[in-house]
């Protein structure tokens, strides 16, 4: 039986499973899975957000990241959009339900899921084995990382995404399974919110050991709180790979960098 997560994704698909020609993506993530299937010839446009892969420097664009071209995107004349839900505003997400253009829609939030994804993307690209091979090694990779890292008693982190407002990540975005595969427990996944706002307080009450963050001025403002353990320990650690910010294969050894950078031991 599948997952109800993984339903949702195959119901989303309106097309036939044959396997396609003009490709759009609607996030960084999803053009990057592409990439990875060996398929990016198939891609005619993305959205754009952030650096793209070298093999999509040529392609058009279809917007930025919450603002779609929708002219644009339509003149491309695609035959699978691939959207992931944060990355298209919702009164833009109705005007695509409208056009009955097949779409793909994936927000992986564990591991698991985007495993499962990219083999189901790679079916709808006629990719199937370059994708059960790659979600494999994947798979593979994943299990090393948690054997080695593994501890009885998980390291408590607090990873900040933002400091004004202090922003940090949820228990059901995939960072949070990036930390359990490291050995560590985000102090604040019992909050379901993707991204949501916490104060100085509710941090100092859960005396994280471990504070992260993509930024070294944000974790320099932690030493007016030597109370915390982090800050006594001086584990205030700078996360330098933004491989952690997109879903895609290349997350797997984004996530092995940060397991290096919590646990140096193992």
């Amino acid at each position: 039986m599948r997952p109800v997560w993984l339903a949702c994704w195959l119901l989303a698909f309106s097309g036939s499973a044959a396997a396609v020609e003009r490709v759009v993506s609607l996030a960084p993530s999803l053009s990057e899975i592409v990439v990875e299937l060996g398929s990016a010839d198939l891609l005619v446009g993305v959205l754009d957000a952030g650096e793209r892969p070298a093999e999509l420097k040529n392609l058009p664009s279809v917007g930025r990241y919450g603002q779609l071209d929708m002219e644009r995107l339509l003149s491309l004349k695609p035959d699978l959009l691939l959207l992931w839900p944060g990355s298209v505003g919702p009164a833009q997400r109705e005007q695509l339900k409208r056009l009955n253009i097949p779409t793909f829609v994936a927000e992986p939030h564990t591991f698991a899921q985007l495993t499962e994804q990219i083999e189901a993307i790679a079916t709808q690209l006629g990719r199937s084995e370059r994708g059960a091979a790659l979600a494999d090694g994947m798979r593979q990779r994943l299990a090393e990382l948690r054997q080695r890292y593994r501890r009885d008693q998980p390291i408590r982190v607090f990873y900040q995404v933002w400091d004004r407002p202090l922003y940090t990540v949820g228990g059901g975005q995939i960072i949070s399974d990036a930390l359990d595969v490291c050995g560590a427990r985000n102090v604040f996944a019992d909050l379901t919110l993707p991204a949501p706002q916490v104060s100085v307080e509710a941090v100092l009450q859960r005396n994280p050991e471990v504070i992260l963050a993509g930024d070294q001025a944000q974790l320099d403002a932690w030493e007016a709180w030597p109370q915390v353990t982090a800050v006594m320990n001086g584990q205030l650690l700078l996360v330098t790979d933004k491989g952690l910010e997109r879903p895609s294969a290349q997350m797997i050894e984004a996530t092995a960098k940060l397991c290096h950078l919590i646990a140096p031991d193992r």
